[in-house]
């Protein structure tokens, strides 16, 4: 499909890299596929982080509809009613990671383009950084797009 893909979360950083992708959309006349990648939070065990049990989580209908809500919120609040350029919202059960590589490949895409809350050095490290996973494993350009606040 040729698609630009963009990662949101909510985040002030997505909602920018999402706006430049509805822009470079525009630009190219090219549709942006916006996605939120969620996962089940993990539980503290003796074992390490697990999965909660059914009993901890309960239906996922209600998570599966707040991420649902939250892209579709942010491409009506970015793109309004944007009619020079195609968006999709899609809602993706997997780390972000690997949702956004899997919709470029799966779709042809141009580039992927994510946010950057710029922790870097040591906190990088510890919790890994999306846009650097996905810079180092894409195939196809990536665009880290630094929020500036303020």
């Amino acid at each position: 499909m040729n698609e630009i893909v963009v990662g949101v979360d909510g985040s002030e950083e997505s909602r920018a890299a999402l706006a430049w992708a509805v822009e470079e959309g525009r630009l190219r006349q090219t549709p942006v596929l916006a996605i939120h990648a969620w996962e089940v939070p993990m539980v503290p065990a003796p074992t390490g982080l697990v999965p909660p049990s059914v009993e901890v989580v309960g239906d996922l209908t209600e998570l599966r509809e707040d991420a649902a809500s939250l892209v579709e919120t942010m491409v009506r609040e970015i793109a309004g009613d944007a009619a020079d350029v195609e968006i999709r919202p899609l809602t993706v059960e997997d780390k972000p990671v690997n949702a956004l590589l899997d919709a470029a490949e799966r779709n042809d895409a141009q580039m992927i383009v994510v946010g950057s809350r710029g922790h870097g050095g040591f906190v990088s490290l510890l919790i890994g950084s999306t846009s650097d996973q996905v810079a180092r494993h894409a195939t196809c350009p990536v665009v880290i797009h630094r929020h500036r606040r303020g």
